[in-house]
């Protein structure tokens, strides 16, 4: 294993920054990372439409989810797959299906805690709100405020003098942000975003909107070392794969197809139609194959020999808290990406698996490293697992790692994304 990375690409981390900060909710996401496929050429499937089976770029995007593949000239039915697998949904509050309420003259913003954040990260920080509003007709329209919106107080230090022993909060009594004073009307919140979007209150039938954190990415450090910023979990990955797509679909010939596949909801199980668990990579699978007149026994040997790695961050050896790591396993900011293993299997990780990965890595130049979680703190775990039982493909689980995972900001070493970018797009070539 290499111990030199190469330059440090300062280009690649300044673009992540931009993807994120565009990216407020998984529907910003996928949408962004649709737009950005289409610039490298890349064309849309409808999914009620029959496919064509030629050469050349191609994504499915349904909501928060995004699948993207490129078939290279000469490939058969019989064609293998090689998978990056990301998820584009990160802890946060969403807003309930009821918004509006208040209390002692000020106007607050019903929510509901989506996955598992550090809420108290989520205490004093200037949030914004987006997400998606449903019209008549079928059709949705994105809305971003674009700017800080909402605000969770925390109760000042002299009201609880023991905040600072053991900060204990009620999910519901204690996350309602501030977004204005007065008495709350039924229906302004909706009103004011519809407005934002340029709509008729009327026309909107649905949402699903959220709170995300407003503050920009950054560099920190002396040398500008590391990058702060919301959402490093999971869209640093998404990035990645973009970007490593784009790569390999610019490369030509390839003895396997290269697939993107960024889903929703991992945070809470994956199980929704555009989770892992749901049924959308495996029918544009299929439907791929079938396109290129082929038939279900084509479509099992492509599987038999394709390979997927499942890109999610992982955790950085943490200085104030080493006794909570393996004590020899210790991954740390810049010095790659992360091979995770568990032999329980939260994690998919093999020895063929990390064989896969590791000449990927070899071929790109870039250095990795080895995480396994300590025996006695529990291990989390990825679509990895589920995308290699769900469709029988040899899964490998990689990631970047970070510190202060699903907080409202994360932070990693900016070396890393270039680097996993790299290796995934080593991988795709096959």
């Amino acid at each position: 294993m290499s111990t030199h990375p190469p330059a440090f690409d300062r280009s690649h981390t300044d673009d992540l920054a931009a993807y994120v900060q565009g990216a407020p909710t998984p529907y910003h996401a996928a949408a962004t990372g649709a737009e950005r496929l289409a610039e490298a050429g890349f064309r849309p499937a409808a999914e009620t439409e029959q496919w064509e089976g030629g050469p050349g770029g191609w994504y499915v995007l349904r909501g928060g989810a995004l699948i993207a593949w490129y078939v290279p000239e000469g490939a058969t039915p019989t064609t293998p797959f090689r998978i990056v697998g990301a998820h584009t949904d990160s802890p946060n509050l969403r807003v309930k299906p009821q918004p509006d309420m208040g209390a002692q003259g000020w106007r607050q913003v019903a929510v509901e805690v989506y996955g598992g954040p550090l809420l108290n990260s989520w205490l004093d920080r200037d949030l914004g709100l987006a997400g998606r509003l449903a019209l008549r007709g079928g059709e949705t329209r994105l809305v971003d405020t674009g700017r800080p919106m909402l605000r969770v107080p925390q109760l000042a230090i002299h009201l609880d003098r023991s905040a600072n022993d053991a900060l204990t909060l009620d999910r519901q009594r204690h996350l309602q942000p501030v977004w204005g004073l007065g008495e709350p009307h039924e229906g302004e919140l909706v009103a004011f975003l519809a407005e934002q979007a340029g709509l008729a209150v009327d026309d909107v039938l649905g949402w699903d909107l959220m709170a995300y954190e407003a503050q920009t990415p950054a560099y920190l450090g002396r040398d500008r070392e590391l990058l702060a910023s919301p959402r490093l979990d999971n869209l640093l990955s998404v990035h990645a794969g973009l970007a490593a797509l784009a790569a390999a679909a610019g490369a030509g010939e390839s003895p396997s197809i290269p697939v993107l596949a960024a889903f929703d909801h991992e945070e809470t199980g994956s199980q929704s139609d555009t989770g892992a668990q749901g049924p959308l990579l495996g029918r544009v699978l299929e439907r791929s194959v079938l396109a290129r007149g082929g038939s279900a026994e084509d479509l099992h040997r492509a599987l038999a020999g394709s390979v997927c790695v499942s890109s999610d961050v992982g955790h950085a050896i943490h200085p104030n808290y080493a006794e909570r790591h393996d004590p020899t396993h210790h991954p740390r900011a810049n010095g790659g990406p992360i091979l995770k293993t568990n032999v329980n299997q939260r994690y998919a990780t093999d020895a063929i698996g990390r064989a896969v990965f590791a000449e990927a890595c070899e071929r790109a130049g870039v250095p990795f490293q080895h995480f396994v979680s300590s025996n006695s703190v529990p291990c989390g775990t990825t679509i990895g697992p589920i995308t290699a039982a769900r469709h029988g493909i040899t899964t490998v689980d990689v990631g970047v790692p970070i510190l202060s995972m699903h907080s409202a900001r994360e932070m990693c070493g900016a070396d890393d994304p270039h680097l996993l970018a790299a290796s995934l797009a080593a991988f795709l070539a096959g």
